[in-house]
């Protein structure tokens, strides 16, 4: 299993880049950002100094979006760091959330997403690809190769990232609807031909190391209401009884709007209606042995990649535990069981 940090891109940028480089320290393989232009600072840019302050850690966003960004440039803004830093860049996509919505815009529809992520993933990897009616490369590619992972809740997002996704983005870590989703991708990219081992499975969910859960509950409360986002517009496609789990979909019942502004933020006043359970069962809170245990049961499931958010009070502390003693029990494991 492989291990990533989720940051936000607040000031000041330097920040953000001592933790990824913390983080590489620590062991984790993977920096992801959000990629909200409005609520955040610009994180491609930051990607670049990233890369120059660390020796293998990979980036990307978690995740950008169709509507927001010209495929074209965000394929070229993936194949420039590769050429400039090696091949260690990642691009998550999705319909888009905040990055949409503050500009009282929709979330793109999937056919849009199944098409950005072809031609976003081959202008990146430095093959040609048909767009708007010509052909386009990149001619100053030489040995670029970019990944496309798609995050996905609902039935037919689902079926788009394991039929044209070279992973999936998971945002919570409750082990029976990541079993649930897991399989549901897997079926979807065999169905069409396509090997499921082949493509990577990232379960993204705040992570924090303690034994405070009350503080420790309101610090990640928000992760619920960011999740609960999403869930709001599935159950208004499919129903509450749709083919979605039902623990995925009952907690919104007391969701009454969201303010942006507070997206992704410990404190969060719009997740007030985000139950205890929601919290822990979204969430990898706890000791060392209990986030060793949800950890081991989500690597059961099929989880390739956990990666944790660090939007609460205790980022460099839960860093340090991860690196020296959550990390290597994870990965022991793995040698023990091959």
């Amino acid at each position: 299993m492989d291990f990533g940090v989720v940051l936000q891109t607040n000031p000041p940028a330097w920040r953000t880049v001592q933790l990824a480089k913390l983080s590489e320290a620590h062991g984790f393989d993977y920096v992801w950002t959000f990629d909200s232009h409005i609520l955040w600072q610009e994180p491609y840019v930051i990607y670049s100094a990233i890369l120059a302050e660390t020796k293998r850690i990979v980036v990307g966003p978690m995740v950008t979006n169709p509507a927001t960004r010209d495929w074209t440039v965000t394929a070229s803004v993936f194949a420039t760091l590769n050429e400039m830093y090696g091949n260690r860049t990642v691009c998550g996509i999705g319909r888009g959330d905040s990055a949409v919505r503050v500009t009282n815009g929709k979330p793109s529809t999937l056919k849009e997403v199944r098409e950005a992520t072809h031609v976003i993933r081959e202008l990146g990897s430095g093959r040609a690809v048909d767009y708007k009616g010509s052909t386009l490369r990149f001619p100053w590619t030489t040995n670029t190769s970019l990944e496309v992972w798609i995050a996905a809740y609902g039935p037919l997002a689902l079926k788009a990232a394991g039929e044209v996704g070279d992973g999936f983005i998971l945002q919570l870590a409750d082990v029976d609807i990541t079993k649930w989703m897991i399989q549901t991708v897997r079926d979807a990219a065999a169905n069409v031909g396509r090997d499921p081992d082949s493509l990577e499975f990232c379960i993204a969910a705040p992570m924090y190391v303690g034994d405070d859960w009350a503080h420790m509950r309101e610090q990640c409360r928000w992760f619920g209401g960011m999740v609960g986002n999403h869930v709001a517009d599935i159950v208004e496609k499919y129903g509450a009884d749709g083919s979605v789990p039902q623990a995925l979909t009952d907690y919104i019942k007391g969701r009454e709007g969201y303010d942006y502004n507070e997206h992704g933020r410990a404190g969060n006043t719009h997740a007030e209606f985000v139950p205890d359970e929601i919290v822990d069962r979204f969430c990898l809170l706890g000791t060392v042995e209990d986030h060793v245990a949800k950890l081991k049961a989500l690597q059961e499931v099929g989880v390739t990649q956990f990666a944790g958010y660090l939007q609460h009070d205790n980022k460099e502390e839960t860093l340090r535990v991860y690196g020296e003693s959550i990390i290597p029990q994870i990965r022991e494991h793995v040698t023990a069981k091959a």
